[in-house]
């Protein structure tokens, strides 16, 4: 009997951060250190699946037994000094003393080890066993002549915590990220694993593949690319391998690490390598080893190599950011991280704005979104918002370039993009604006023009739920095309709630009237409830007492009805037509209101109001607002108003408009 030089409870204290994937792994690691090309793990499952026994194979050197010592007795017994992620120059030997051949207790009672080596033209056999409640001891048979084949056959008994289920799962998943790099870097050599004869495949890993030849002052190098769509095992780098398919160095690419989730491999195979000698640049890009090349020319070529391998990378990065940062703005959005816009046009741009800048600022920099917390991204996202809107965007790229240096060329890059966002919103700013001025002249033809014979229901009326903004800004629509009032109200109830209430019903005898427009604005910073109704009429229509009477209907039903009471709602009713009728009714009332100092108001309390207008005072409303605009903008009005030869025309083409708004509030089923 033997002794390792640590405990048990100090070998499993070392040894905790092993995974039981990641155990398994290094089993597998070992076969590959001992220059084995094929691993085989065999499981052994009752009917219900759990495992009663499993082994792992491979065709390696074997463990010599003079090896002893050094493979199951670790002059190491710091944790520190044990350490699974340490970083080596080339993946020829991936294991350290053996350590990780003690990681079974993870999984297992109990394991033992039939291996054989050869020595001197002989080939040699025995076996070696542990108990996981005394790694500290393991226990050697004698050595035996053989003409078995070389390699080593591990077998576990006692198996605890893992079934055929997880080996078919989360282990053959764990299998594929640790050694997929690795089969890929030696797949010229044929190395594979296989899991009861299935061998493991390692594609669903890979996002992106190319190969390609790179031609350097004569000398030729065949390049292999990888993309892997999730992280692995291996930092991204680069595999620089000789002509017999040997690794003769490996350093990470100048794209790892870079806080984005483009992880790739890039091998590089050429007779070049065949007298590498050693590194050029460790991974810390500090020290150097020996002479890479017997003469300066070879080290000219290799330079030339990489700036064109580098290059290659640069290019394939950036399509892969461009559409990863549509997840990036997914997240904040999952997150809630975006400031708060309604769906007015205006708000909508900003928001385009907002997203189209942080898109950029992730393809120059992924860095600046990497390990964000929720806080930490509506944060950002707020003071972003911010800064664009305050047109301070030379300051915003100090402010990056404060929080990560940029490169030259990256710094003049987001430059340009900051730019162009902005110019791209400005041409979209002016087509709404081009749009909403189209939009008021189709209005006015088809409420001035009888040729059209435009009717209220069939075009006024749709013409209007496209373009409520004319009746002010930042509203939603709740209901159009005159629905009943117990409907409006469920819409009401879910978009200010996000409640469904199927069971609403409304106690009135004018329950069943019906509303042209209904729509609300909530006001977050005062915490108000801003409602609005309007009621159409037909251009023929002449506005009198019948139809003033219709629109005080509506406020009684409202008035009446709880869920439209709250202290802080408060509502807007506007009757729309072409004229007033010859009794003076409407005149009465305005003159009635007057004291209010309101334009064109009939009825007031604290939190009702009743307006008539005209089409003339609408237009002439738009005009006021939009006459810095105009004369800023220069538009022509005549190019931009069609010629219709109908009402139906105009409202078939409705849709082509910007300026058109998001239709009417929809529940869910």
């Amino acid at each position: 009997m033997e002794k390792i030089q640590i405990t048990t409870p100090g070998i499993k204290r070392a040894l905790r951060r092993y995974s039981i994937p990641k155990a398994i792994a290094e089993f597998v690691w070992n076969g590959f250190d001992a220059k084995a090309s094929k691993v085989e793990i065999k499981i052994e499952s009752n009917a219900v699946g759990f495992i009663e026994a499993f082994t792992i194979i491979d065709n390696g050197y074997g463990i010599p037994s003079e090896d002893l010592k050094s493979k199951f007795k670790p002059f190491f017994e710091s944790e520190k000094e044990i350490d699974p992620d340490i970083q080596r120059e080339t993946s020829a030997v991936h294991g350290k003393n053996g350590v990780g051949r003690l990681t079974f207790f993870t999984f297992a009672d109990h394991a033992q080890w039939d291996t054989t080596y050869e020595r001197n033209g002989q080939r040699y056999k025995y076996s070696i066993e542990i108990s996981s409640n005394e790694l500290e001891t393991y226990k050697v048979s004698s050595v035996k002549e053989t003409n078995e084949p070389v390699g080593t056959r591990v077998t576990f008994t006692g198996i605890r915590e893992i079934t055929a289920y997880d080996f078919e799962t989360d282990i053959l998943d764990f299998l594929r990220k640790e050694f997929g790099w690795f089969l890929e870097l030696n797949k010229s050599n044929s190395y594979s694993i296989a899991i009861n004869g299935n061998v493991l495949d390692y594609s669903p890993l890979i996002g992106d593949r190319d190969a390609f030849v790179i031609d350097v002052d004569g000398q030729e190098f065949n390049i292999g690319y990888v993309r892997w769509n999730e992280f692995i095992s291996e930092y991204s780098r680069y595999y620089f391998i000789d002509a017999a398919g040997n690794e003769k160095f490996k350093k990470t690419t100048t794209l790892n690490n870079k806080g984005d989730s483009y992880y790739h491999s890039v091998y590089v195979q050429s007779s070049f390598f065949n007298t590498f000698n050693g590194p050029l640049v460790r991974d810390d890009g500090d020290r150097k080893q020996g002479q890479l090349f017997s003469s300066s020319e070879n080290e000219k070529i290799f330079r030339k190599l990489m700036e064109q391998v580098n290059q290659f990378l640069r290019d394939k990065r950036r399509p892969f950011l461009k559409a990863y940062a549509d997840k990036i703005i997914d997240a904040f959005v999952e997150d809630n991280a975006f400031p708060v816009y309604s769906n007015d046009p205006w708000d909508k741009f900003r928001r385009e704005e907002l997203e189209s800048v942080m898109k950029e600022l992730y393809q120059v920099e992924p860095r600046i979104f990497s390990k964000l917390n929720v806080e930490q991204k509506r944060t950002f996202a707020h003071l972003l918002d911010l800064v664009i809107d305050s047109g301070e965007r030379d300051r915003l790229l100090k402010i990056i370039d404060e929080i990560v240096r940029l490169e030259p060329d990256e710094r003049e890059q987001f430059a340009e993009i900051l730019k162009s966002s902005s110019l791209s919103n400005v041409v979209k700013t002016i087509r709404l604006i081009e749009d909403r001025y189209r939009a008021i002249d189709e209005l006015k033809s088809l409420v001035y023009s009888r040729e059209l014979r435009a009717n209220e229901p069939q075009h006024i009326q749709k013409f209007v739920e496209k373009h409520y903004w004319i009746f002010g800004e930042q509203y939603h629509l709740v209901t159009a095309a005159e629905p009943k009032f117990e409907k409006a109200l469920r819409r009401y109830i879910y978009l200010l709630r996000g409640e469904k209430s199927e069971n609403v019903s409304i106690d009135h005898p004018d329950k069943h009237k019906e509303m042209d427009i209904f729509m609300v604005r909530q006001d977050v910073q005062n915490d108000a409830i801003n409602n609005v109704v309007v009621e159409l009429k037909n251009p023929r229509v002449r506005l009198g007492a019948k139809e003033l009477n219709q629109v005080k209907t509506y406020l009684g039903v409202i008035m009446k009805q709880e869920e439209f009471n709250a202290s802080n709602m408060h509502w807007d009713f506007i009757l729309v037509g072409n004229a007033f009728d010859t009794s003076g009714y409407i005149e009465a009332e305005i003159e009635n209101a007057k004291h209010h100092g309101e334009r064109s108001l009939v009825f007031k309390n604290s939190r009702y109001k009743i307006y008539v207008r005209t089409w003339s005072e609408i237009f002439a409303d738009f005009e006021i607002r939009h006459k810095f605009l105009n004369e800023k903008l220069q538009l022509r009005r005549k190019e931009l108003m069609g010629e219709y030869p109908n009402a139906d025309t105009i409202i078939e083409n409705i849709d082509a408009n910007t300026a058109v708004q998001p239709p009417e509030i929809k529940i869910p089923e």
